[in-house]
């Protein structure tokens, strides 16, 4: 009897990871015709909506753009983090955090000029996000505490602070019951570029490619990634573990909260308990398909972007908001299919027979 067993290719396939994201692409784009035959809808005219409405006019630019900045930023946090071998789940959290600190900000800064308050507001934010990250990384770099764990334990205490807020401290009086917190002034949002996109586009744009210099043509990139790959030769290389985690784990805590500022300032005309919109999760995949570098990580937003504001636009056509949602899962298996293919190959091997000999 034959079996079939994945084999490290010599030399990884040309085209790499780029190739396998358009292959995992091609492949959820032609299960998702499948998906919605058996459901019983038209997938030309569902494919054609799903193109306009996130990349056919400036206005579904517009919406894709401001879409992808949060998922970028979220996805660079993660890789920031994962080029050091290290796994920050909370990037949920942190960016509630600095959205946060952000409206807190704009409360007290009420009246002040835009550009004083705006920067005032993201740069709150960054500390906001940071703040709720260093506790995992002292606990990871001092004791050996399992940063997954702490990131994911914390999303839940930044969710329950926020609702103490909106339903205590901050509620608006004029919510008629509601817990909503008061509405943003003109001054503390952030202007437009064109349509709907604001300046939040640029700023997300010029972080992730000074991360993306930063990891992969500095010293303290490489640093980086020799403490992740070994601790033993990082410390032979008079690395300092310890001040490396926790470094990492604040920048990657400050870039998700950016992102909550961000998403607070240029998109939400409020702040409310859905201001993360599960982007610190889906930054999770973005930053996966991106293998943990930040140069991958804006490309792979932008499609996920446009996916999901595809994705809403078709419901108006009876689609299942279901969808949106599978097709991004099958991007992800798609991709990371591809990926390993791109560095292993199927061999067919015969089986051992119990005595030892095959």
């Amino acid at each position: 009897m034959k079996r079939l067993v994945l084999v490290r290719r010599e030399q990884p396939l040309r085209g790499g990871q780029p190739l396998s994201f358009l292959i995992g692409l091609v492949v959820a784009l032609l299960a998702g015709i499948l998906l919605l035959v058996a459901s019983g809808h038209n997938p030309i005219e569902i494919y054609e909506r799903l193109f306009n409405s996130s990349v056919g006019s400036s206005n579904a630019w517009a919406k894709t753009l401001n879409r992808a900045v949060p998922l970028g930023l979220a996805g660079l946090a993660v890789a920031v983090a994962g080029s050091m071998g290290l796994w920050n789940i909370g990037a949920e959290g942190q960016i509630l955090a600095g959205a946060m600190m952000a409206a807190w900000i704009a409360q007290i800064g009420e009246g002040w000029a835009s550009p004083l308050l705006i920067p005032l507001m993201l740069i709150a934010s960054i500390l906001g996000g940071a703040l709720l990250a260093s506790g995992p990384g002292i606990a990871r770099a001092q004791i050996g505490v399992n940063e997954i764990i702490t990131t994911l334990m914390l999303n839940e205490v930044a969710l329950r602070l926020l609702q103490w807020l909106i339903h205590g401290p901050w509620k608006d009086p004029e919510s008629r019951g509601f817990p909503l917190a008061p509405l943003l002034a003109d001054e503390a949002r952030l202007p437009k570029l064109f349509g709907r996109a604001h300046w939040g586009v640029i700023i997300a744009f010029l972080v992730i490619a000074f991360f993306g210099f930063i990891v992969s043509r500095t010293a303290w990139g490489y640093e980086l990634k020799v403490a992740g790959s070994s601790g033993a030769t990082a410390r032979y290389a008079g690395i300092s573990l310890n001040k490396k985690i926790i470094t990492v784990m604040v920048l990657s805590g400050g870039i998700a909260g950016l992102a909550g500022g961000i998403e607070l300032s240029g998109t939400s005309d409020r702040i409310v308990e859905g201001v993360s919109g599960g982007y610190g999760f889906a930054g999770i995949i973005v930053a996966a398909l991106a293998l943990m570098r930040p140069s991958g990580v804006a490309a792979v937003a932008l499609i996920f972007g446009a996916v999901q504001v595809g994705g809403l636009s078709i419901q108006t056509l009876g689609v299942s908001s279901s969808v949106s949602t599978i097709l991004q899962a099958l991007i992800l298996f798609g991709a990371i299919g591809a990926g390993v293919f791109n560095r292993y190959s199927l061999k067919s091997v015969k089986r051992e027979k119990k005595g030892g000999s095959t």
